[in-house]
């Protein structure tokens, strides 16, 4: 496996909130990869059999240095690594491939998701400054959020506060109504349970699929979700 795996070195790892580390990672084998925004990677954490996949927030293939927002919502492999991985360490990556093509959805675009696609966000953004690009996500901590999202230069995200019984959720129907209506295309991210009953209250309007992407980047009870 270790033939298809690109080896990198951390650079950097910066807490940017409670949950939230920017990791840079950087090698030649980093340089003239041909990435587009939305496409994930996967990092082996110590074994190419244990890995966890990422967004990349940038990936310059000139300098072959690239950058994830990690955040650590466990105490699994992945938030373990994303906590403790130190400038010098040294890991193998294995990708970029397809995951999510924002380029193929037409108009305003808005993210839907949680901590997890704060990064997908970002990258969405820079892809083409051009293009209307809003975020709604669910998260634990609304403060934690918006000071990542300030780090990153981000414009204010709608933020609604997760809460058991899942009755946040109806706030999240209400903005996806309106940006259906107005013509945006959506991402749907994050939670694999929460994505699919967004996905039922599109499938209930005259929403074209043509418009719509989604994509599961975990689930209650399920490790290492690619």
């Amino acid at each position: 496996m270790r033939l298809w795996m690109k080896p990198a070195t951390i650079v950097a790892n910066e807490q940017l909130a409670d949950r939230f580390h920017l990791i840079t990672l950087e090698g030649p084998a980093l340089a003239d990869v041909a990435w587009l925004p939305g496409q994930k990677v996967q990092i082996a954490m110590g074994s190419a059999f244990v890995a966890r996949t990422y967004t990349p927030v940038e990936w310059n293939p000139s300098t072959g240095r690239m950058c994830i927002l990690g955040y650590a919502h466990g105490d699994g492999p992945g938030s373990g690594w994303v906590r403790t991985v130190a400038p010098g360490d040294r890991c193998d990556i294995f990708g970029p491939r397809a995951s999510l093509d924002l380029s193929c959805l037409p108009g305003p675009l808005l993210v839907v998701g949680d901590e997890t696609s704060i990064g997908l966000v970002y990258a969405a953004i820079h892809q083409d400054p051009t293009r209307a690009v809003s975020a709604c996500l669910e998260v634990e901590d609304v403060e934690s959020a918006r000071r990542v999202a300030a780090h990153l230069g981000l414009d204010p995200l709608a933020l609604v506060v997760r809460k058991g019984g899942n009755g946040h959720i109806f706030a999240m129907e209400a903005g996806l109504s309106e940006a259906a209506a107005a013509g945006a295309s959506i991402v749907l991210t994050g939670n694999a349970r929460t994505i699919q009953r967004l996905r039922q209250v599109l499938r209930s309007q005259p929403f074209p699929a043509a418009r719509l992407l989604a994509k599961a980047y975990w689930a209650p009870g399920k490790t290492g979700l690619d």
